[in-house]
């Protein structure tokens, strides 16, 4: 019997395929290969589908959150050494952003019913020297904005794992929102690619500037800038993909709705929390004792499992200056030694869910 993969590209390629391959012959024949038109109309898609005037095609999503940073801390005057708030339970790159801008990571622990950043603790973590407050939309919801935004520092939201996620029917409601699209995404490129979202347009012309090395016409250098353009042929797949994004986060829910039942009452097993359409389930996480048993397991019956994230940044040996360790962020902690991510995409099938609630049932046993 074939393996479940954890993310099946090859599916989603193939619902694509005619649409990207004229794309490519597009920008072949142009040889349109650096800022082609492709990434323009990207751009102006993108900002139309989560409701923004703006949005700008970026390398990937590791450069979108600094630059969306260094454009923040720009506008404002904001000098080296800044504060910013984030939690400890999200990837690295969050916390890489914050060094790579210049600014000192403030971190807090997540709240225990969803692991995402926990409101009241970033908002006790706001001092004078605070810089940005940075949320990170985990496993597809987002994170309470409404309760961050009264607090002063402006709000970057990472936004990686949650394209086309709501909140009150809103997408996007902080400063500035910054976005990956690594090809696992739900809207994945075919490599390396990420953009910032805002409603402001010096916001945006900023992190413009610095995206080509400060500049907005050759060889006049405005700031100093770095070399961070999404490449013409990444827009293609992008654009391709953005056409199809609701159906297959729609596709996602139906997939969710299917975990929630035949995972309901598995001895050990902590589901998520049902969060009605705003969701867009990047990950379907769930929590289980003897994790990396049970995932091991799990392996070794064919189905491919993941794990975001099992080191919280504060115990990272990068992060070890920053003078945390064991017990500091607690609920971070415990759960990542349970947390489980199940297999999730569009193109799930109902037989691949149920051999993973089967065998998830067997490495419980």
């Amino acid at each position: 019997m074939t393996e479940v993969p954890f993310v099946d590209l090859a599916a989603a390629h193939a619902e694509v395929d005619r649409q990207v391959r004229a794309g490519f012959d597009r920008v072949l024949a142009k040889c349109a290969f650096v800022q082609g038109p492709d990434v323009a109309a990207f751009e102006r898609e993108y900002a139309h589908f989560n409701g923004a005037q703006h949005a700008v095609g970026l390398a990937n999503g590791t450069d979108a959150l600094e630059l969306a940073l260094r454009a923040l801390f720009h506008l404002r005057g904001t000098g080296p050494g800044a504060e910013v708030v984030l939690p400890a339970n999200t990837f690295v790159a969050t916390a890489e952003a914050v060094v790579r801008a210049g600014a000192r990571p403030v971190l807090v622990d997540a709240e225990p019913a969803d692991l995402l950043m926990d409101a009241d603790l970033a908002a006790a973590a706001v001092t004078p020297a605070t810089g940005a407050i940075v949320p990170v939309h985990l496993y597809g919801r987002l994170a309470p904005l409404e309760r961050l935004l009264h607090l002063g520092p402006p709000v970057l939201e990472d936004a990686a794992q949650s394209q086309g996620a709501a909140r009150d029917g809103r997408h996007l409601t902080g400063a500035i929102a910054a976005t990956s699209f690594y090809p696992g995404k739900n809207l994945g490129a075919y490599g390396d690619a990420g953009a910032v979202v805002t409603g402001s347009a010096e916001l945006a012309r900023t992190v413009r500037l610095l995206r080509d090395h400060g500049s907005e016409r050759k060889y006049e250098h405005e700031i100093v800038g770095f070399n961070s353009r999404l490449d013409t042929l990444q827009a293609v797949v992008l654009r391709a993909k953005l056409r199809r994004l609701e159906g297959w986060n729609e596709q996602r829910r139906a997939a969710a709705a299917r975990y929630a039942e035949l995972l309901a009452g598995i001895p050990g097993v902590v589901l998520p929390r049902p969060a009605g359409e705003e969701h867009v389930w990047h990950l379907y996480v769930v929590r289980v004792p003897r994790r990396d048993e049970v995932a091991a397991r799990m392996g070794d019956l064919g189905i491919r499992v993941g794990i975001h994230y099992p080191v919280p940044v504060h115990l990272q040996p990068g992060f070890a200056y920053l003078g945390h360790g064991p017990g500091d962020f607690p609920v971070a902690e415990a759960a990542a030694g349970r947390i489980l991510s199940l297999p999730m995409f569009p193109q799930i099938t109902e037989e691949q869910q149920q051999r993973v609630a089967d065998a998830l049932r067997k490495a419980l046993g």
